[in-house]
């Protein structure tokens, strides 16, 4: 199996650096990382060829735009993603491949983020009231796991199922979870909370930042209609796995 990682970058030099370096230090490599600058004013594109990456450059702004050209320009069967803030674990990609090897039905895996930079108590917090409640939540309405953005891998060919679907032009998507409602929920989507990777706290540190963060998941939810409401993912779930 033939492995891409995909991240998109603008103006993270220093974190990419640091994303890259664990990429480069896997127990598993990678067979390909697909580095997307976004419009980046400083030397992200120069960070990225120097660890090896390819890099690809998409000028429309926005994180779903530059995530879906790197998954259009990948070349492995299964694309995995992160963040330029992420810093996955040493067996991050093995346990991805071994995951996904070991349930040939399903079309994507995911696990949580764990916050590297925030003290013990105000982590364990974080981990309650934003990232369970994230996956408890949106489990509910999406009748399937979501995908966290920061930490799953993609079937190839399921991305090329949905590619034509997503709301890629969308600045005011959250791109993990408008993926998330393209994925049928009779599909499989695994959940393993081994495979967790480090993120930063940044988003929670901006107030702004965060209500941006709400108002766009509100928006999100919002243009999938009548067809994205839990009660039709539910029964499509049911009824399809019943097949």
């Amino acid at each position: 199996m033939k492995i891409s990682v995909v991240i998109p970058v603008r103006d993270d030099a220093a974190m990419l650096a640091e994303c890259l370096a664990a990429l480069a230090g896997q127990s598993r490599a990678p067979d390909e990382v697909v580095v997307v600058d976004n419009g980046s004013y400083d030397d992200s594109g120069e960070v990225a060829r120097r660890f090896g990456a390819r890099v690809v450059y998409e000028p429309e702004r926005g994180i779903w735009a530059a995530a879906a050209t790197g998954f259009d320009a990948a070349s492995g069967d299964l694309l995995a993603r992160c963040d330029a803030d992420s810093r996955p674990g040493v067996d991050w990609i093995e346990r991805l491949e071994r995951a996904m090897a070991a349930n040939p039905a399903a079309v994507a895996v995911t696990g949580p983020g764990r916050f590297y930079d925030l003290a013990l108590p105000w982590r364990l917090l974080a981990d309650l009231l934003y990232m369970r409640a994230y996956f408890w939540s949106t489990h509910g309405a999406l009748a399937n796991t979501p995908l966290f953005g920061s930490d799953f891998a993609i079937r190839a060919s399921t991305w090329r199922q949905v590619r034509g679907e997503v709301h890629r032009h969308d600045p005011e998507v959250h791109d993990d979870l408008d993926l998330s409602y393209h994925l049928d929920p009779a599909w499989t989507v695994l959940y393993d909370r081994r495979i967790a990777v480090g993120i930063s706290a940044r988003p929670l540190r901006d107030a702004a930042g965060m209500r941006r963060r709400v108002r766009r998941a509100v928006h999100t939810i919002r243009i999938h209609g009548s067809e994205g409401r839990p009660t039709p993912r539910w029964r499509r779930r049911i009824l399809g796995r019943s097949q």
